[in-house]
């Protein structure tokens, strides 16, 4: 018999125990896009963490092969499930029939997340899009995997797209005493969109409504086995109120990046930050919303980046963003204060981290071919400081600068440190640098959107006449551009390094030798002034009495 190593890392990195606790998924109907796009997003979230683009070829299995399932998180070989037939083509999260999947882990009820099966939720999303055509498929997959196997990690939020249709899916284990899981999935309606991070997002479960809402078949009398609730209360179900009961934590850490999503997506909502700032019986965000103006591609890509800017928690100001407007806080997100061992702090969590991965920006549409239609909008790295490339799912190749991604040793030739470099040198002159990055990442995101049209016209003309031939013709672009960018991203390394040296703005001329030394805003010098009034003074000062 034969077998298949399901490793996520793909080129034999093993990971050592990082959680992805700490994503961001934005959710897009066809309705609610500018051009009549699905469009899922998703910021892979953790530190310590790097990960090659994942690239499996489409491919004929025979009756008696198994897959060996290792765990995403930890490479930890978890079992063997059986093989299907077919296979598809995934590039990254998102395959050739232009389904997509994120996620977003919110842990939920503890003595539910007790391992009991084979399945974790990194293998659930890739072994889905491996074998479905559609969302609901791939729904469909997930769930009667999780059925015949067990499920092993946390609670999870994932969004899961196709050409047509964006769903949440929500799913939790139950623990050591039964197998499988409960779940539930709702359907974004036309001309909405959603979002989740790291909590969970579904409350109504709608039970005359299955065209747009699919749930576990005990999803309601488990949690009434578990006293989660009691269907003789009175009181209506809701996932989120069994599953995953909210605390401050979860509202300040995970709610805030909801509600700076939808601020954006529809400031005439007036949405209040009283629910994720934790003020009681305040209104909890809805599950769906309306934009103000439909979304394109563009638009989702700056929904991912956000550290709150222009709202009254704008990372940016502040003492805690240090005498450069640095919006990182480094971790850990909790903290006390000296002499108090009982009041928690917490900084805020915004979308944008310095520990993201990778990100993604998932388009499909259903008025094009698959070949055509499909593009997966990837990048690496923190996403206010990267750059989204379009990877057509139809590429017969993965470039090589994202085919490794090693966290414990430094790569040249890997776009995942080229991007950390030049982010973490950003970090150290925030409020200067980071205009020298975005001009980059604006010119070369600006490009490849005015490009779309005329790439995707040549494509469909030679789709007509020579399938093939289209084909090679969008792995091309795909792979061709996805190299230009990190050479691209190699030279802005080297232009930020040389122009900032020794903390120093040079613009080179003559010579370098007269480099701008630009010193602190007046805001921090004030700061520092206040903490020792006379000490910085430059002037005669009386001799000391003895």
């Amino acid at each position: 018999m034969r077998y298949l190593k399901f490793s996520f890392i793909f080129l034999l990195i093993v990971f050592s125990g990082y959680s992805l606790t700490a994503c961001t998924n934005v959710l897009v109907s066809k309705g609610a896009s500018a051009d009549g796009s699905v469009m899922i997003s998703y910021n892979a979230d953790a530190g310590g963490f790097m990960e090659p683009l994942y690239f499996m070829d489409a491919k004929d299995w025979d009756a008696k092969d198994s897959l060996e399932v290792y765990e995403w998180d930890t490479g930890r070989f978890l079992g063997k499930i059986k093989q299907v037939a077919h296979t598809y083509k995934v590039i990254g999260n998102m395959n050739e029939n232009q389904v997509a999947i994120g996620e977003t882990t919110y842990g939920g009820r503890e003595e539910c997340c007790k391992p009991n099966g084979i399945l974790d939720y990194g293998s659930m999303m890739y072994i889905a899009l491996q074998r479905s055509k559609t969302a609901r498929e791939a729904i469909k997959v997930m769930t009667d995997l999780v059925a015949q196997y067990g499920y092993v990690s946390e609670g999870e939020s994932m969004s899961v797209s196709d050409a047509n249709e964006a769903w949440i899916f929500e799913i939790i284990g139950k623990g050591t005493k039964e197998k499988g899981a409960v779940w539930v999935a709702r359907r974004v309606p036309e001309g909405y969109m959603c979002a989740h991070a790291n909590q969970a997002r579904i409350r109504e479960v709608p039970l005359d409504d299955k065209e747009n809402c699919l749930y576990a078949k005990d999803l309601f009398t488990f949690a009434e086995k578990m006293s989660y609730w009691d269907s003789k209360s009175g009181k209506a179900f809701s996932f989120v109120d069994a599953y995953c009961p909210l605390a401050p934590e979860g509202l300040f850490l995970c709610e805030d990046r909801i509600w700076s999503i939808f601020r954006r997506a529809a400031p005439s909502l007036n949405l209040s930050s009283d629910y994720w700032r934790g003020v009681k019986d305040a209104t909890p965000y809805p599950l769906f919303i309306k934009p103000d103006k439909k979304l394109s591609v563009s638009d989702v890509m700056a929904l991912m980046r956000d550290h709150f800017e222009g709202t009254d928690f704008d990372m940016t100001k502040g003492i805690g963003a240090g005498p450069f407007g640095c919006p990182y806080r480094w971790k850990s997100l909790y903290f006390k204060a000296a002499g108090d061992t009982t009041t928690q702090y917490g900084w805020e969590r915004p979308i944008s981290t310095q520990q993201t991965a990778f990100s993604f920006v998932a388009q499909s549409r259903s008025f094009l071919s698959n070949v055509v239609g499909g593009v997966f909008w990837y990048s690496v790295d923190d996403t206010y400081s990267n750059c989204y490339m379009p990877l057509y799912t139809c590429m017969l190749e993965r470039p090589t600068p994202f085919a490794s991604a090693d966290v414990t040793k430094f790569n040249w030739e890997s776009a995942a440190w080229i991007f950390n470099l030049t982010a973490n040198y950003a970090y150290t002159k925030y409020s200067y640098i980071i205009k020298d990055i975005q001009a980059v990442q604006k010119e070369l995101e600006g490009n490849f959107i005015k490009l779309q049209p005329a790439v995707e016209k040549t494509a469909k003309e030679l789709e007509k006449t020579d399938t093939t031939l289209a084909i090679q013709y969008l792995s091309d672009y795909s792979v061709t551009h996805a190299n230009m960018v990190v050479a691209r991203w190699k030279e802005l390394y080297e232009y930020i390094a040389t122009k900032y040296n020794d903390g120093y703005i040079n613009d080179g001329k003559n010579g370098g030798r007269n480099p701008k030394g630009v010193g602190y805003g007046s805001d921090w010098i004030t700061r520092v002034l206040k903490e020792r009034p006379d000490y910085y003074k430059v002037e005669w000062n009386n001799p000391i009495k003895k």
